[in-house]
Formats: C-alpha cells, structure tokens, sequence
C-alpha cells in the first residue's frame, strides 16, 4: 500500500473556478436590488419553519452549477 495521502482533486479545481463563476451570484445580488432586504425577508419568512424544509439557499444554486460545470470536464479527465 502507498502511504500518501489521498487528496481530492474537486477541491482544488472548485477553488480556480470560483473567480469565473463570481458573475452568476452578483448578477443574483442585482436582480434583488438590496441583497440585505432580500435575506432579512427570507430571514423572517422561514424564522417559523418547524420543518426545516424551507431555506434562503436560492441564490448559491446558479453559483455552484457554474463551479460544477468547470469542474466536471477536468475532473473526469483526471479520473480516466
């Protein structure tokens, strides 16, 4: 057995991605015009959730699509 240490290679390629992707969670920050306003508001609207079901994630979901699909094809590349 090789005694290095395993390290996962999507880490690292999500951190030269995330500077390319910056656009799609300002472009999210404009499109509400005060982002503070919008999470005080999802603040509030969620503050009573007992189902844990609601959330104010809405605006990191086209952020992390744009790191996943820069990542995807260098890393499936790495795995072949």
């Amino acid at each position: 057995m090789l005694d290095e240490e395993i390290v996962d290679p999507k880490a690292t390629m999500e951190v030269t991605c995330k500077p390319k992707c910056v656009r799609q969670l300002k472009e999210y920050q404009i499109a509400v015009t005060v982002f503070d306003e919008l999470c005080a508001a999802c603040t509030r609207r969620i503050e009573g959730d007992e189902s844990g079901s609601k959330h104010c994630t809405g605006q990191y979901f086209d952020y992390w699509q744009c790191i996943d699909k820069c990542v995807a094809p260098k890393l499936f590349e790495k795995l072949k």
